[in-house]
């Protein structure tokens, strides 16, 4: 999976340090510079494309607020100072959050979580092994705690919605993650599921037995939706009057 890059731009090493210890619990964000200064950021952004930058504001000759105003298209920010009273000008560069020395983690934490948040980190995308370049080997990347997990979508049995999150069944193991049962569905309805319930979407291949009601899979009966029995019946191929 393709890691976040931030960089760090700061004149006081141990404020670098706190920002790193607190980073290593992310392990898709990528520490890919240590600045300073302001205009050793500069030098590295003219080379490098990045998505993120922990920046201080208090720095010796270019400010931090001097440095954004030079940018034409910024990265995204998290400014981490010793002051108070650059808030609201912070929010003007439209920065994702705005953190206090000294930092704690769980404070940097929700900090990281509003970033991904913008940048929708949870959306959904099917890809393919391209070892063996077949629908059977078309997977998915599921955030469950900030851990990725990989299925298999040949391995999914069913999908079953909790409001906002979706719980992701297989043979071997279920992850619950924040993610609309509406929109796995458009992901999914071409790749061999059926969305039975409006809380529920079936692996057709592991539909072992099936009536007017539900649908079996390993044991485990699930509903089908009023709404929704044509339309599996017509998938199933089988003519829903003689239930």
């Amino acid at each position: 999976m393709k890691k976040i890059k931030c960089i760090i731009v700061d004149d006081e090493p141990l404020a670098i340090d706190v920002i790193k210890n607190h980073l290593e619990h992310f392990y898709d964000i990528e520490i890919v510079a240590e600045c300073s200064n302001a205009h050793e950021a500069g030098i590295f952004l003219r080379n490098n494309k990045i998505d993120l930058i922990f920046l201080d504001i208090e720095m010796p000759k270019i400010s931090g607020f001097d440095f954004l105003a030079s940018l034409k298209n910024h990265p995204k920010i998290i400014i981490v100072t010793a002051y108070r009273n650059y808030a609201l000008k912070g929010y003007e560069y439209d920065i994702v959050d705005y953190l206090l020395k000294p930092v704690s983690f769980k404070r940097f934490y929700l900090a990281i979580n509003k970033f991904y948040k913008q940048n929708k980190i949870n959306k959904i995308e099917i890809k393919n092994d391209k070892k063996n370049n077949n629908i059977t080997n078309d997977f998915i990347y599921v955030n469950e705690d900030k851990t990725i997990h990989k299925f298999f979508l040949k391995d999914i049995t069913y999908i079953e919605s909790y409001k906002e999150y979706v719980k992701i069944h297989s043979n071997k193991k279920s992850i619950l993650t924040k993610l609309s049962i509406g929109k796995i569905d458009q992901k999914l309805k071409k790749k061999g599921f059926v969305r039975i319930h409006k809380s529920f979407i079936a692996s057709i291949s592991k539909i072992n037995s099936f009536n007017a009601r539900t649908v079996t899979i390993n044991e485990q009966k699930i509903p089908i939706g009023r709404t929704y029995k044509k339309s599996v019946m017509d998938i199933l191929k089988f003519d829903s009057d003689l239930l």
